[in-house]
């Protein structure tokens, strides 16, 4: 089947993530793969690769690509990695993340996106995500410690459990900050220490649940 979008997702790479400073040649590849429009609604996706976020349902959005390459850069991903997303949100971020590692766990608290995202997940054949319907701030225990996790809503710190479940040594990236305006953190876990590196400033949808916002 002809890719009506392929161009434009290439020159997305060139112009948004090369130019900015996004080196990761396999995340690089992976955004010039994956179909983003796929991800928004039909009426949406002759914007779909636009340096912007874009609206989905229920209030919540698909990130700026620069944002998602920049975190899931920030992983530094090898491919044998397991890895939990907390905001399944359209699913684009996850099914990034499962062309760089070996199993994803993406949990979100709202049944309409998760059901959208597993449709997806199924159409393009990721089946090495594996999804739940749950408060996402309490992440997943039962398939813990993962080597890396990454949050796509702003919370007013980091969550106790998600901390808890992360490996040693393992990375975290999460939004942390007021429901206006974050600081994207990369949190670090080497042998027990615990360190917290400050990278961008952003700003995402409210990180919802018993370690977050309330509703």
């Amino acid at each position: 089947m002809i890719d009506r979008f392929e161009t434009i997702r290439q020159r997305m790479v060139q112009e948004q993530l090369t130019s900015r400073g996004i080196d990761d040649s396999k995340v690089l590849d992976v955004m010039g793969e994956v179909p983003r429009h796929l991800f928004v609604d039909d009426a949406m996706q002759a914007n779909a690769y636009g340096d912007y976020p874009l609206p989905i349902v229920d209030g919540q959005t698909i990130s700026q690509p620069f944002i998602v390459a920049y975190m899931t850069q920030a992983l530094q991903l090898t491919g044998v990695e397991k890895v939990l997303e907390i905001g399944t949100g359209s699913g684009y971020q996850a099914v990034i993340l499962s062309r760089l590692c070996e199993k994803v766990y993406t949990v979100e608290r709202l049944n309409s996106l998760l059901a959208r995202a597993r449709r997806i997940f199924d159409r393009l054949h990721c089946y090495n995500i594996q999804s739940r319907l749950d408060d996402g701030t309490l992440g997943w225990p039962e398939y813990a410690p993962y080597d890396a996790i990454m949050v796509t809503a702003g919370g007013p710190e980091i969550p106790e459990p998600l901390l808890a479940q992360l490996a040693d040594p393992g990375r975290m990236v999460i939004p942390v900050g007021d429901q206006d305006v974050q600081e994207l953190q990369l949190v670090t876990r080497k042998d027990g220490l615990i360190q917290v590196e400050v990278l961008e400033r952003v700003r995402f949808v409210n990180l919802v649940g018993e370690y977050g916002w309330e509703k």
